[in-house]
Order: C-alpha cells, then sequence, then structure tokens
C-alpha cells in the first residue's frame, strides 16, 4: 500500500486519536470493530468527521456528487419541492458535510418558489457546523435565517429528511463464517502498543443474523446495524412526509452475493482507496457500502411505505437535470458541466452504484417525480 506520507500535525492528530482508543483497550483488552470505527470517525476533537481536516473536494480523501456540480442540488430541489408540497414546508439535512449542498438546494428552491419555512440541519460535528454556517451566510445570506442547527432528532416532524452519502459512514460489525462458526472482528493492542484485528466467537444474536443472510464457510463482510436503528428512528418521528436518502450499496441479494465474499469496507485517504482501518486512525474516512433492503425493511417496520428505489443516474434523469444544463455558456463551462454530468449519471462512475431510496408516511400513492421511471422497488 503506498499512501501520501500525513505532515507532522496529521501525524499528531492520528497519535492522539490513537492513544484514546489504546486507553479504552488497556481496561478490556478487546473492542468490536463497530466501536473502533466509532471511535476513528467520531471520536470528539479526533475522529476523521469530528476533527478539522479537510474531507471534502479536491483537497480532501473524496468528492461527494454536490461538490462535483450543481446539478445535482438543482435536481434534487425538484423532487424536495414535490415532497413538500405533499406534506410540509420544512427541510432536514442529515449529515450536510461541507454545506455545499444545503447551498444549491436554497437556491434553486427559491428559484422554483418552493423554499421551505424552516431549512435544518442535524450535525454533530463543530467543525463541519462552523463551514456550514460560514459557506451559508457568504453565499446565500439572505436565506440564512431560514437554517438553523439541530443537536438532535427531533421528537416529531412533518416535511422531508434528506441524507447524502450519510449510512456509509456509519460503523458496522465484521463477521467472518469459518470451520468454527461465526466470528465477529474486533480490535486489540499487541505488547509494543501496535493495533491489530482480533476474531472472537460472535455472539448468538450477530452469528443467528449472518446466518440469515446466507454467510458460509469462508465469507467475510459486515452488517450495518446502525443504519438499520438510523432509519427506524426517523421512521418513527416522521408524521406526515418522507425521508429520501442517497448512498452508494446494492439489494440484500446483491450486497451478500456469494461471490462478495470479502465485504465492502474500504478507507479512503486523498483520493486513495485502500482496505487497512488501522491504518492512521483519524486521517482517513473508513466506509461501507449501504444494504438498501436492510434500510427499506427498517422503514417498514415502523409504518413508512417505500415510495421509490431507483439509480441515481434514473433519478437525476427523471427530476430533469439535461433541462438544467446551459445551453448558452461558453465552450469551456459547457465542457466542464458534461464531465460533471458523466460523472453523476454514467454507469461506470456514480450513475449505477449508487441509489436513491424515499419512504413515506401519510402522502398520496401517486408516483414521485424522481421514481417515474427505472423503479427498482421489486428488487429489494
Amino acid at each position: 500500500m503506498s499512501l501520501p506520507q500525513p505532515d507532522a500535525d496529521a501525524l499528531a492528530h492520528s497519535a492522539r486519536l490513537r492513544a484514546r482508543i489504546l486507553d479504552e483497550l488497556a481496561g478490556e483488552g478487546w473492542m468490536p470493530f463497530s466501536r473502533y470505527m466509532e471511535q476513528a470517525l467520531y471520536a470528539p476533537g479526533l475522529g476523521y468527521y469530528s476533527g478539522a481536516l479537510q474531507k471534502f473536494g479536491s483537497g480532501g480523501d473524496f468528492v461527494t456528487a454536490p461538490e462535483l456540480s450543481p446539478l445535482f442540488g438543482r435536481s434534487l430541489a425538484r423532487q424536495l419541492a414535490e415532497l413538500m408540497a405533499r406534506s410540509a414546508p420544512s427541510l432536514i439535512e442529515a449529515g450536510a458535510g461541507s454545506g455545499r449542498l444545503a447551498a444549491d438546494l436554497l437556491a434553486e428552491l427559491e428559484r422554483l418558489g418552493a423554499l421551505p419555512e424552516r431549512y435544518a440541519i442535524l450535525e454533530l460535528s463543530a467543525d463541519l457546523r462552523a463551514r456550514q454556517q460560514a459557506l451559508i451566510a457568504a453565499e446565500r445570506p439572505h436565506l440564512a435565517d431560514r437554517v438553523v442547527w439541530l443537536d438532535s432528532l427531533p421528537e416529531q416532524f412533518d416535511g422531508v429528511v434528506i441524507g447524502n452519502e450519510v449510512l456509509d459512514a456509519m460503523p458496522v460489525e465484521r463477521l467472518r463464517a469459518g470451520a468454527d462458526g461465526i466470528e465477529q472482528a474486533g480490535v486489540g493492542a499487541t505488547a509494543d502498543g501496535a493495533l491489530e484485528i482480533v476474531w472472537r466467537p460472535a455472539p448468538t444474536d450477530l452469528a443467528n443474523e449472518a446466518r440469515a443472510l446466507g454467510f458460509s464457510d469462508g465469507y467475510d463482510s459486515e452488517i450495518n446495524f446502525a443504519a438499520r436503528a438510523w432509519v427506524a428512528e426517523w421512521a418513527r418521528r416522521i408524521g406526515r412526509g418522507a425521508l429520501l436518502l442517497i448512498d452508494y450499496g446494492f439489494p440484500q441479494a446483491e450486497y451478500y452475493h456469494p461471490d462478495r465474499r470479502t465485504g465492502t469496507l474500504m478507507c479512503h485517504y486523498r483520493h486513495h482507496a485502500h482496505t487497512d482501518p488501522l491504518w492512521m486512525p483519524g486521517l482517513n474516512d473508513l466506509t461501507a457500502h449501504v444494504d438498501f433492503t436492510a434500510v427499506a425493511q427498517s422503514a417498514f417496520d415502523a409504518g413508512m411505505s417505500l415510495a421509490g428505489y431507483t439509480s441515481q443516474a434514473y433519478f437525476l434523469l427523471n427530476c430533469g437535470v439535461l433541462d438544467l444544463l446551459d445551453r448558452n455558456a461558453d465552450a469551456l463551462t459547457r465542457a466542464r458541466e458534461n464531465s460533471a454530468l458523466n460523472r453523476l449519471t454514467s454507469p461506470a462512475e456514480m450513475g449505477e452504484l449508487f441509489k436513491v431510496i424515499c419512504t413515506t408516511r401519510g402522502l398520496d400513492d401517486l408516483p414521485l417525480l424522481g421514481f417515474a421511471r427505472g423503479d427498482r422497488s421489486h428488487t429489494l
């Protein structure tokens, strides 16, 4: 594995997080992989998302769809306007990243005459919250008073909840099937203080879940219980409205296909992908693909209905992304727009790997704009 060398400040940052993890291991000797992943991503002031390191865009570790082009947010705004018209004029964005999507959505919803009365952002990272506030104040100052930040989920909510690349960053359990049964991955420490993956017999509930998903001898994958619980909590709290999520992943039958024997866990550092989650904790993103069948089931069990599930390409095309291209722009601008559109919709880029799922409660059964063609609800 050849990765860019972190600078001295980044190395010191990772060392502080490693020391925190080792302190916790000194008491228990072992932590489930989900706990390690939670610390690596969200430990206060030290985790990847809670620290002050740049994460998004060309200077960060990865590029999200909103960072690629305003075409993404402008297209999404059309679906949100339709959903708010059927429910309530209120939006909550969970995990707003740099704030780019919020800024683009506010601008487009204003053009559509469909501004929410309140645009709430659920963001637990103080650093990201500050970046979001600065961006919105700089680019949408006349709309800034509509934007509020939440510290926790509201007890009850009418309107639309959106999340772009939220579920993939939730801590997962790693499990494998072998001759001795189902084992659970955890993290321990060697005698010289290095972190290492340590496998233990899985508790009965985890083992039964793995068997139900078809884990067989030699199969190694992950299960995202945190994502299931998060979706169920939102589903419980939404009275009349929708939960719309965009992320990369598969339906369950494809996720746990017998040929996908090593799971989907990946790490990202400075636009390099690698597979060592113990490398420099706090400096690189840890992600796993989304099991969209589990997402749909969690919402359904909490009383919501599945309104649509499709690829990002179909969703954006259904929402009229082609009509948003600037036909009068200069050649360079058109080239940039076309390049971004290709990345957003091409099956070889984000178009097929990324999916969009929408669950609703209390809305009529009319087809939603973004799922008018290419709906794959039957595959879940």
